[in-house]
């Protein structure tokens, strides 16, 4: 995000005396059965509750970090990967560990550890892990082991029409293996730009990057609908959240504006702009943005929102989707739901 180098500073100069939500020490290893909670839930619709129960609780289950990003759900592993991404880190987080480094580096494998590390993550339909690779500027496949992991990676995609990539940012994977992903100019240094627009894009099972739109400034979140018939875009600046019709070509059609989330931002706590999201198997959205997260049915109609009043970045759901994961700032967050 473009306040993220002004983030790194601020979160470098108070880290070291910065406590936690319960006023403890900061530690990146919660292992506990009850965890501390922060915030609360705010209902517009009834049928809010049809995916978040009353009682539900928003859940800290990791903590310290300076900015995370890209959660993912490995089933097989019955583990939460996860990106720091200034520190240029990714951790896995378990019930009975809590959270550890994973990899390091994640996403810059460079000398120079000022760049970012990895952002949005996602399971192709063979279960490897695809990262956008932030610092590096490129779509990368994770090719360790997640039991022994070991920062090994190889490039899906590193340019399009021979210029290379600006800063990719979150991507969304369909069940036939096509990469879906942002590729804004968050963070990116001065004077190394070669693509003006920031754009989406299509990487096919062959490896072809096909740009889908360069229309909006600043795309953020990426998602698909579950029959992939619709994908689903967060542009940040202006806060929009955007759908569209893919066509059988593969291109999008049939733009709309499901949220002006403009109004919403400015009034909001954090001044998080619409960024993550997950979409639920009956095509129910859950979207990061203002304040927390933000429940929307299949047809756009916003239903309630999980507050947590602090930024919010991204989430994803465990494979039954019972428990929802957010990256919240220097937290982790967990949410257990209908």
């Amino acid at each position: 995000m473009k306040y993220l180098l002004k983030l790194i500073i601020l979160s470098a100069l108070c880290l070291a005396c910065k406590n936690s939500t319960h006023g403890k020490p900061l530690t990146k290893t919660i292992k506990n059965t009850t965890y501390p909670t922060i915030g609360y839930l705010e209902k517009i619709d009834d049928a809010f509750y049809d995916h978040v129960s009353k009682s539900t609780k928003i859940e800290v289950i990791a903590d310290g970090f300076i900015w995370t990003e890209g959660p993912v759900w490995i089933a097989d592993e019955q583990c939460l990967l996860f990106s720091d991404v200034p520190q240029n880190i990714n951790y896995k987080w378990t019930e009975n560990e809590g959270a550890n480094e994973f990899l390091n580096p994640s996403g810059y494998t460079g000398k120079d550890k000022k760049l970012q590390g990895s952002n949005g993550m996602y399971l192709d339909p063979d279960n490897n892990l695809i990262l956008c690779q932030t610092g590096d500027r490129v779509i990368a496949r994770y090719i360790g082991d997640f039991k022994n992991p070991s920062p090994v990676f190889e490039v899906v995609a590193s340019q399009f029409e021979d210029k290379k990539f600006n800063a990719p940012n979150d991507l969304v994977i369909d069940k036939k293996g096509n990469i879906y992903f942002t590729d804004p100019d968050f963070g990116l240094e001065d004077g190394v730009k070669e693509i003006e627009y920031q754009g989406v894009y299509m990487i096919d099972t062959m490896g072809e990057v096909k740009l889908l739109t360069s229309k909006w400034p600043a795309p953020n979140g990426i998602g698909l609908s579950p029959d992939a018939s619709k994908l689903y875009l967060a542009n940040s600046i202006p806060a929009m959240f955007i759908s569209y019709d893919i066509s059988k070509e593969g291109q999008l059609i049939n733009e709309k504006i499901v949220l002006d989330l403009q109004e919403v931002l400015e009034q909001s706590i954090s001044k998080q702009k619409p960024d993550g999201m997950a979409i639920k198997k009956d095509g129910t959205i859950f979207l990061t943005g203002p304040d927390g997260v933000f429940v929307i049915d299949k047809n756009g109609k916003h239903l309630g929102t999980i507050k947590t009043d602090k930024l919010t970045s991204n989430c994803t759901f465990n494979e039954d989707e019972s428990v929802l994961y957010v990256s919240c700032h220097e937290l982790i967050l967990r949410i257990k739901l209908n």
